[in-house]
């Protein structure tokens, strides 16, 4: 069992990264091999370019570095995603990457009946850090909207199981402290999960 923990902020001293390596710590200590993917020091390209569209119309190749993702993504059975709540979603950089990267063909197959989806083995863990209360989210219906967009838009049309999800609010105003408790219960719930979800390896020989 692998995991890989996808951020999407572009500031290294920020909040955002500073939860993603409390998640990656608490994997690594968890015994899952782990693995982080920086989309901004990265350099990824969220643009959907042309070539995107040649793939999903079948009339061209995989982009290399869209290919270089699914090669991360089909070694791994967790993924992490680790972001900034932006306009009540996600950052524009995440989204460009689910959009170039969670393609037909690859995270599902509309071309048979009825539609493959095909992220079946993948279980996705999502950690979101908002401006806002709780209060604010459940008062305007931010968390549904969230859920239909990511979880139910994305997750369930791929077929993906539904990991650990969590928003840390008013990230911007709680001390560091605060964050970082909130960072490292998320942490151990998402390290429980990849736990159990580890098949057993039965014990031979001497005791």
């Amino acid at each position: 069992m692998a995991a890989l923990v996808v951020i999407a902020h572009p500031d290294p001293a920020s909040r955002t990264h500073q939860v993603a390596r409390r998640v990656t710590q608490a994997l690594e200590e968890a015994g899952t091999p782990v693995a982080q993917a920086d989309l901004h020091a990265e350099g990824f390209d969220p643009r959907f370019t042309l070539a995107d569209r040649r793939r999903y119309q079948s009339a061209g190749p995989v982009p290399p570095d869209v290919a270089a993702e699914h090669a991360r993504l089909d070694a791994v059975d967790d993924l992490v995603l680790v972001f900034p709540v932006y306009w009540w979603s996600m950052p524009a950089m995440l989204k460009g990457w689910v959009d170039r990267v969670f393609v037909n063909g690859w995270a599902f197959d509309d071309r048979t009946t009825p539609m493959t989806r095909k992220l079946g083995r993948l279980t996705i863990h999502l950690v979101m850090l908002a401006g806002d209360d709780a209060a604010s989210f459940d008062r305007h219906g931010y968390g549904t909207a969230i859920s239909t967009q990511i979880v139910s838009g994305v997750l369930g049309y791929c077929g993906a199981r539904t990991g650990t999800t969590v928003v840390l609010h008013e990230s911007e105003v709680r001390s560091p402290e605060s964050i970082e408790r909130e960072a490292r219960a998320a942490a151990a719930a998402i390290a429980g999960r990849t736990r159990r979800s580890r098949p057993r390896v039965a014990v031979t020989g001497p005791r």
